[in-house]
Parts: C-alpha cells; structure tokens; sequence
C-alpha cells in the first residue's frame, strides 16, 4: 500500500462469473461480468466458497422485499482479498477472510449509536441489497469483513459467516436473563426446531459447553434425527412431540409460524423461545396459557461485527465441524432445489 493508503493490491482484469436473480422466483443465471474495482474502503475479494443459507432461498422466492436487482445471493462467503480500495489499510492483500450477511452499517442512527448496529436504520446487506458471493469475486465494505483462520478447508467454513453466526447470536440471546437452572448455567436444556445448517453448528458448541441438546426435526424425517444423535443430543424427534423433559429455551430455525406454540408448549417457567429467522409463516393463535409464567418469544435480527468477534473465538476452542454438500457454481439452482425440498443434512456450499 502506498504512503498515503490509496494503493490496490492490483487492478484485477479476469472475467467475473456470477449466478444472477434477475427476477424473484425466477432460476438464477450465469452471467459473466467485468470484475468490479473496489472503491474508496472497499475490498475486492476472490470467492474461494460461498454457502447456501435459507434466507438466499426467501430472497430468490420474494419472500423478501426490495431486493437489489439484478442481484448476485450469497452472504457466507469465504476467500481472499485480491484488492483494496482507496484508504484501506486492512485486511492485508491475501488475508482469508468471510464476507457475512450484514454488509454496512450507518454509524449514526439511534440504533447504531447504541452499540446495536444490527437494528441499524440504514443497513445494507451482502446478496440482498448489495451483491453477494454467489460468484468468482464480491466487492464488500472493508470494515464488515471477518478475519479467518488460514487453517481449514474454506468450504467448511462458509457455513460458519451465517449459519454459525445467527446461531451463535440466537443461542446468546437464548441465555439472556435466564438465571439459576437456565441456560445461563451447565447443564441447561436447550430445544433446536428445524436440524439444519444453524443448529448442527449449534449443537456442537452447546453440547462443549455442558447443555443438553433436544433436536426437532420434520416430523419423520429419521436421517435428520441421527444425525443430530450424532452430534451429541441427548433426544431427537418430530416437531409435533414434546421432549422428555421440560427446555430452559427453545431456538426455532425453522420457518414455520407454527412451531412457536409448540417451543412455547416445552419450555418451563421463565423459558425463553427465540426465532432464529429473517422470515417466517404467521404464527397461529394460540392461549395465553402456553405464553403465562414468564415465558417469552423473541426474534434475533442480522447480526452485529461483536456477534462474530465472539463466535469465531468460541468456535475453534470448541472443535466445530460442519456437514456439507459441495456444489459447482453454476449448480446453485439444484443446491436451492435441495435445501427447499429438505434434502440436506447439514449445509450446501458453491465452489466457484
């Protein structure tokens, strides 16, 4: 880098290939672009594997608004820095780093101002609103990309940029005000709903720190139930059976309202259930008997740069693994398919 900072780490002159939503509920297509420049505190970094997360699938289904189109999805992004732009002094040129979900932050708002940059009032955010890793190269804002560790295959550790870090926020959230036998101490009962990418990272780092896991899976669904018995919890069912033991929390990564009265049904007093979703069916009507006792519902919104600060320290301590299913690039209709129609045990990643 120059003296001054305003130095690249080269003009990059290849091709970009990029799976592209040109309308919602559309397939993507493969599209080939010049590969942008980064501009002033931007970093231009070259995919070396991007996951496939649930909220890709509600943004190519219109299930979210506005979405910034013709966009490239994509927000667990592992790579290299191939070019810094103007004022940027890190990451190095050639750092491993992850580019997450949450892609800008204003600073200035309310929100922001109070330590909670996830409510931000002016977010952007990577394969929404701004261009994602579905492709050879993703220019990102310099100050929201996470350092990575060298070590690892970058495959196994896209799934950690979204589904590691929501679920680590949501499991934070999850022990929040909850004392005494809660999850706030060891050997806390904690109920996954919906076995996929997020909760067989979760269950991971909750059975390292001493918790007892409940996995709920589609009701049926006996490979999903092994496989969280293979990762340590202590049960696994169907979403509509109740564990043998009351939770202390419940965490809902499934998108489906209905699972809501169901957690609330198998919590304890002062248990709390979190929605681990951006988006989700309604929630039926339910008693208030199920909510009575102090019991709570609370939603976890994106995610803050503190949540991946915390996460990636916890994880390697903890021995994480992840479960994945590699595709092409150019495959990542199918890997959608799969994750839509519940084929997958684990996460799905595109190798560009």
């Amino acid at each position: 880098m120059s003296a001054g900072g305003t130095a690249t780490a080269g003009k990059v002159k290849v091709e970009m290939r990029a799976m592209v939503l040109e309308r919602p509920g559309s397939p993507l297509r493969l599209r080939e672009r010049p590969t942008p420049q980064p501009g002033p505190g931007e970093a231009l970094v070259a995919v070396e594997a991007c996951g496939v997360c649930r909220t890709d699938l509600h943004v190519v289904d219109g299930e979210l608004p506005d979405p910034a189109l013709p966009l490239v999805p994509g927000h667990e992004v592992v790579g290299r820095v191939a070019a810094l732009g103007a004022g940027v002094a890190a990451p190095a040129p050639g750092a491993r780093v992850g580019v997450p979900w949450l892609g800008f932050t204003c600073g200035t708002c309310p929100y922001c101002a109070a330590g909670r940059e996830n409510l931000c009032d002016r977010p952007r955010f990577t394969g929404y609103t701004r261009d994602g890793g579905y492709a050879s190269h993703v220019v990102a804002d310099a100050r929201f990309v996470v350092p990575l560790p060298e070590e690892g295959d970058a495959a196994h550790l896209a799934p950690w940029l979204c589904a590691g870090l929501i679920g680590w926020r949501a499991y934070r959230m999850a022990g929040e005000g909850l004392a005494g036998e809660g999850l706030a101490g060891e050997g806390a009962a904690l109920g996954l709903y919906g076995f996929g990418a997020a909760a067989h990272i979760l269950a991971q780092i909750a059975r390292w720190q001493g918790r007892r896991v409940y996995a709920f899976t589609r009701p049926g669904d006996a490979a999903a139930q092994d496989f969280a018995r293979r990762l340590g919890a202590v049960w696994a069912g169907g979403s509509d059976e109740l564990p043998p033991e009351l939770l202390d929390a419940a965490i809902i990564f499934a998108p489906v309202g209905a699972l809501v009265p169901a957690a609330l049904k198998a919590v304890r007093k002062g248990g709390r259930v979190v929605c681990g979703g951006i988006h989700m069916s309604d929630i039926p009507s339910f008693p208030y008997r199920l909510l009575w006792e102090e019991r709570q519902v609370v939603s976890v919104a994106n995610l803050t740069r503190d949540d991946a600060r915390s996460f990636l320290d916890v994880a390697p301590r903890a021995g994480l693994q992840t479960d994945i299913t590699r595709y092409p690039l150019e495959r990542a209709n199918a890997a959608l398919d799969d994750l839509r129609a519940g084929r997958l045990v684990g996460a799905a990643v595109l190798i560009p």
